[in-house]
């Protein structure tokens, strides 16, 4: 059984950056790492190559609202301990 957390809450750009960076942090070291994800740690086992995804949407007020949105996914098998 596959496990997931989410969490959604509105940040400032500044807030953004550094939840961002901190993750970044994570990835640039080796071996096991953690990411908070709303009020939760989360252990990850990423390997030294991952797979990723960049998708920036962009929809204007014609088609009802105007939304901007980038998604970032990252994928890996975990690597064992």
């Amino acid at each position: 059984m596959a496990d997931r957390t989410t969490a959604e809450e509105e940040m400032t750009r500044a807030e953004l950056a550094a939840y961002l960076h901190e993750v970044a942090e994570a990835f640039d070291g080796e071996g096991e790492m953690t990411v908070s994800v709303g009020n939760k740690t989360v252990r990850l086992a990423p390997p030294t190559g991952i797979d990723t995804e960049v998708e920036v949407g962009e929809r204007s007020a014609v088609l009802g609202s105007d939304e901007e949105s980038v998604r970032i996914e990252l994928t890996w098998e975990p690597v064992s301990s």
